[in-house]
């Protein structure tokens, strides 16, 4: 059985009297992509902020890599091997592509000036940013946009990747071009957790499923499992 990377336990968050998360607890296992899927407003990306220390928790435990970091803040799990990476990718536009990656090498990963140039080489690889390594990371267009944001986390040399809706406003073509590289990026040994409303990348991309409505866990298993459930398919697909 493959090893335990992060363990939630009765993770809540209320916003005044809006309860977003309510006890949810769920495991991620080393290696493997886990997608969430739920409607809007089902408590997908307050998770997110949770897990990555962008906001604090009411009440719950996280624990990653065998360590318990619900009081860590956001840098402090990145510099752990946790990274986010958001749907609305915000670089410093002003910088290059090289700049942006080497200012997350250093000061999310922990690197070195003189290891940047390297690693960055090989992550700039990875995700077929190498021709675009000295543009304005604000010049960039949509798709190259979100290979950035991927590879400024990537560059901070994570265990971990949470993904919120990286395949937003992409093509079909584009789509399978991310399904694809995030895949290569699982064989390399980083766990995914993976926020998506394209469900053809739900389905075809993740090892299990977990579904949420109302703030709760309403489904967990296999994506075929998940999607044949009567909770999912009357909250989520309106059957």
């Amino acid at each position: 059985m493959a090893d335990t990377i992060l363990s939630v336990e009765g993770l809540s968050k209320s916003f005044g009297a809006i309860r977003v998360a309510e006890n949810i607890s769920f495991s991620v296992n080393e290696g493997e992509i886990l997608g969430i899927i739920g409607p809007n407003g089902a408590g997908k990306t307050t998770i997110f902020a949770l897990l990555a220390g962008n906001l604090p928790m009411d009440a719950g435990q996280i624990v990653f890599r065998g360590k318990d970091i619900s009081i860590l803040l956001a840098f402090e799990r990145a510099r752990l091997g946790m990274s986010r990476i958001y749907q609305v990718p915000k670089p410093f536009s002003h910088m290059t592509v090289y700049d942006n990656l080497k200012v997350a090498a250093m000061f999310g990963g922990g690197l070195e000036e003189v290891e940047c140039e390297g690693w960055i080489g090989q992550v700039l690889d990875l995700t077929g940013m190498t021709a675009a390594r000295n543009t304005l990371a604000g010049r960039l267009p949509l798709l190259l946009r979100k290979r950035h944001e991927l590879a400024r986390s990537l560059a901070t040399r994570p265990s971990l990747l949470l993904i919120d809706e990286v395949a937003a406003g992409l093509t079909d073509m584009e789509v399978d071009e991310f399904i694809a590289l995030i895949k290569e990026i699982q064989l390399s040994g980083i766990t995914v957790v993976w926020i998506e409303h394209v469900m053809k990348t739900m389905m075809t991309a993740t090892d299990r499923l977990m579904a949420l409505a109302g703030g709760k866990v309403i489904a967990m298993g296999t994506p075929q499992e998940v999607m044949a459930t009567d909770e999912v398919r009357r909250v989520y697909l309106g059957a």
